[in-house]
């Protein structure tokens, strides 16, 4: 009997291991370039073109002041831009998808399941497919070099929708909504007072994609902000890179992408300790 306790033991330990050896694999895989992109950032448009190291160089505050006050691009309006865009569009996408969420779950109504296969649906189509028809549409209507034109779209998210039934589905039980309707809570107030707590781990996890989304997003803006006031991060970062690559200065670029990465980590880290919470807090009631 001991011989089988210590057997069990030894594959539980040796299975750990492998585990944790592959966890740490993979987060120095992810790590690893984000150093690698810091160091970038620290060398030299000659350093860069000389080949590959590992070791950071003394050019980090040069290159930060030529990209900085680089005549083809604002950077402070670029990230002001791209903040505006990106925390407007996580906020919408996830308020008006849990709601419609909450609608399609909680409400009876005919056509019920069509609306929600109709918007599954929607999934499946390719976004530049639906985009070619919206940019004909804001160029028709003189939509273009405004920001609006990138943040009200978002309230439309089909896979967000998606994962906020499915959690809905699994934490709200119905009667905990009849309570409150018979107490005689109206029902946006149900939904803002009692449903979006309970969402809060779904609607962080969600506002960590949308938010790097939309600051990511490159293809959209391109098209449609064309005035130096409106462009975002990625836009000015192609700037950078659209000249001769035997001219432009690579230095520049590599500190622009790492001042872009470095609002999108702290975004996730800040939201991370917020689904963290809600689990914990979550399973503690339960």
């Amino acid at each position: 009997m001991k011989d089988i306790n210590k057997s069990a033991q030894i594959k539980l330990l040796i299975s750990r291991i492998v585990v944790y050896a592959i966890l740490i694999f993979l987060s120095f895989l992810c790590l690893f370039f984000f150093y690698l992109m810091f160091v970038n950032a620290t060398r030299s448009n000659g350093e860069l073109q000389s080949g590959f190291t590992l070791i950071p160089s003394g050019n980090f505050f040069t290159n930060f002041y030529n990209a900085w006050h680089d005549g083809d691009i604002n950077i402070p309006v670029g990230m002001k831009n791209s903040f505006l865009v990106a925390i407007l569009s996580a906020a919408l996408t996830t308020y008006f998808s849990a709601l419609t969420a909450y609608g399609t779950y909680v409400y009876n109504f005919k056509f019920k399941k069509i609306a929600h296969l109709f918007i599954l649906a929607i999934m499946m189509i390719p976004s530049q497919v639906s985009a070619v028809g919206f940019i004909q549409l804001a160029f028709k209507y003189g939509l273009t070099n405004k920001l609006w034109v990138l943040i009200i779209p978002a309230i439309a998210a089909p896979s967000c929708y998606f994962y906020m039934r499915q959690y809905l589905e699994a934490t709200l039980p119905l009667e905990m909504v009849e309570a409150a309707r018979i107490d005689g809570s109206n029902e946006f107030r149900i939904f803002n007072e009692i449903v979006l707590p309970i969402m809060k781990p779904a609607i962080a996890v969600q506002a960590i994609f949308s938010f790097v989304g939309s600051w990511n997003n490159y293809f959209m803006p391109s098209l449609l902000l064309n005035k130096p006031e409106v462009k975002t991060v990625p836009v000015m970062i192609a700037t950078l890179r659209s000249a001769d690559y035997t001219k432009f200065d690579m230095g520049k670029v590599y500190m622009l992408m790492l001042m872009a990465i470095l609002p999108v980590m702290v975004i996730y880290i800040i939201l991370s300790k917020s689904i963290i919470k809600g689990v914990t807090s979550g399973s503690v009631k339960g």
